[in-house]
C-alpha cells in the first residue's frame, strides 16, 4: 500500500511538476479542503509524497487542462484523462444531496439560464463577481450565487477553469474541456468496473469493503465487483497474513506484491500526512491496517478535543507511530507544534526523533516557517530529545539515512 500511494520513499533529486502530477495519478484522487492552520490539504497531501515543491504547480496543472475538478471521493482534484468516469454523475446528479440544490435549482431555471447566459456572453466567473447591495437572501446576493454556481458545477455545466487565491473560477464546460463529446460516454457498467480497478491500484492492496469508500462508489453494486474482477483475471487474489478475507492486488502490481511478500520492500520515508491523505482518509482502513485510531477534531468543541484541531499523522519507516498538533505562523516564520503524541507502545529510538524531528523541519521550511517550536509532547520527555534533533538537523527525511 506505502509503495502504490508513494510513501515508502522519495526520489533522491529535486521534485519537478512532472512528479506533481504523476502523484495524483498514482492516488487517482488529489482531496480538496480549504483548512489553511498548516497547508491546505491537497497541497500538503503533494509535499509528503514529493518533498519540497512549488504549490503553484498544482494551480498550473489545474489551469492547463492536465487536472480538473469533480466530486469523486470528496471535492478532488482527479486527472483530466479520467472526466468519461465522472460525466455520469454529472448527467444524472440525484446522488448529489446537498452538492446540488435540486428543488431551489427547479425553482430558479430561468435564473440558472441567465447566469449560463452571462458566463457564454463575459466569460469566467467567480461567486464574488455577482456580489451585489439588496435583500439577505435575494438573487443577487452572495449566499444564492455561489449556491448556484456550485450546483452548475455538480451538473457539469460550469468546471473550474483554474483558481486565484485558492479562489475557483468557473467556465463553460466545452470551453474548459472542448474535446469532450458525450457520445464517447462509457456505459454505467464499464465505469464502475474502472473505478474498482483504479481504487485497487491506488490502494495497493485492498478488502472488499474497502474499494467502494476510495472513489465514493455505491457499496451495494460495488461490494462483489472486487470478487469478480479476480474471477475474471482481471484483479489478482491474494492472502495477507493476519485477514480473515482475500487481499486484492491490481496486476500492474503484481511484482511490488511479490517483492513486499518477500520482504524485499523496506519503508524508509519518515513524512507527515494531511487529514485527508489516502493513507488515512478512510478512518476503518487505517486502524485495521495500521492499528491507528484517527479522526478529525476541526469540528470537536475545543474542550472536547483529544489531540488538537488539526492533527497529523506521522508516518514512519511504514507505521502510523504519532500524531502532532501544529500551526504555520507564516508571518513570524514560525512553526508551531503545540503538541506532539506518540503512539502508545512506540519505541522513541534515536533513530525515530531524528527522522520525526527532521521531517518536521522540512515540513516546517518548506511552509516558509524555518523557526520550529514545540511546546510539549506525550510522553512528556520527547520534547527535550526532539528539540536537541532539530537544533541538529543531520537526518535526510527522504531516504532515512
Amino acid at each position: 500500500m506505502l509503495a502504490a500511494q508513494g510513501l515508502d520513499r522519495r526520489p533522491r533529486r529535486r521534485a519537478k511538476k512532472a512528479d506533481v502530477l504523476a502523484a495524483i495519478r498514482r492516488m487517482g484522487a488529489l482531496q480538496i479542503d480549504t483548512i489553511s492552520v498548516v497547508a491546505r490539504s491537497p497541497y500538503l497531501v503533494l509535499w509528503s509524497r514529493v518533498g519540497d515543491y512549488q504549490p503553484r504547480w498544482l494551480d498550473e496543472l489545474l489551469a492547463s487542462g492536465k487536472i480538473f475538478e469533480y466530486w469523486s471521493h470528496e471535492a478532488c482534484f482527479l486527472p483530466v484523462e479520467d472526466y468519461p468516469l465522472y460525466r455520469h454523475r454529472m448527467l444524472d446528479h440525484s446522488w448529489a444531496g446537498w452538492r446540488y440544490a435540486h428543488k431551489w435549482m427547479d425553482a430558479h431555471r430561468e435564473d440558472a439560464e441567465r447566469l449560463l447566459q452571462h458566463v457564454r456572453e463575459h466569460g469566467e466567473a467567480r461567486s464574488t463577481d455577482f456580489e451585489r447591495a439588496g435583500t439577505p437572501g435575494g438573487w443577487w446576493s452572495w449566499k444564492p450565487e455561489k449556491r448556484m454556481l456550485e450546483s452548475l458545477f455538480t451538473a457539469g455545466e460550469l468546471m473550474i477553469a483554474r483558481r486565484e487565491g485558492f479562489q475557483r473560477i468557473y467556465d463553460l464546460r466545452e470551453r474548459v474541456l472542448p474535446s469532450w463529446d458525450d457520445a464517447r460516454l462509457p456505459t454505467a457498467d464499464e465505469v464502475r468496473r474502472t473505478l474498482v480497478l483504479n481504487a485497487v491500484r491506488a490502494l495497493g492492496v485492498a478488502k472488499a469493503k474497502w474499494v467502494a469508500d476510495y472513489f465514493r462508489m455505491d457499496k451495494t453494486s460495488t461490494k462483489k465487483l472486487p470478487e469478480r474482477l479476480a474471477d475474471a483475471g482481471d484483479l489478482l487474489r491474494v492472502p495477507v497474513d493476519g485477514w480473515s478475507e482475500p487481499g486484492y492486488v491490481h496486476p500492474d502490481h503484481a511484482d511490488t506484491a511479490r517483492a513486499a511478500a518477500a520482504g524485499r520492500i523496506k519503508p524508509v520515508l519518515t513524512t507527515l500526512l494531511s487529514p485527508f491523505d489516502p493513507l488515512v482518509w478512510d478512518r476503518t482502513r487505517a486502524s485495521e491496517m495500521f492499528d491507528f485510531e484517527y479522526r478529525i477534531e476541526v469540528y470537536t468543541p475545543a474542550p472536547k478535543r483529544v489531540y488538537g484541531y488539526y492533527v497529523l499523522p506521522i508516518l514512519h519507516r511504514g507505521k502510523l507511530v504519532g500524531r502532532l498538533d501544529p500551526k504555520a505562523h507564516r508571518k513570524e516564520g514560525v512553526f508551531e507544534v503545540k503538541k506532539i503524541h506518540f503512539e502508545p507502545g512506540v519505541r522513541l529510538t534515536d533513530r525515530l526523533i531524528r527522522e520525526v524531528a527532521a521531517a518536521i523541519q522540512e515540513c516546517a521550511r518548506w511552509h516558509g516557517t524555518p523557526r520550529v517550536e514545540l511546546r510539549a509532547s506525550d510522553p512528556p520527555e520527547a520534547a527535550a530529545r526532539l528539540r536537541d534533533a532539530l537544533a541538529s538537523d543531520e537526518v535526510d527525511v527522504k531516504t532515512g539515512t
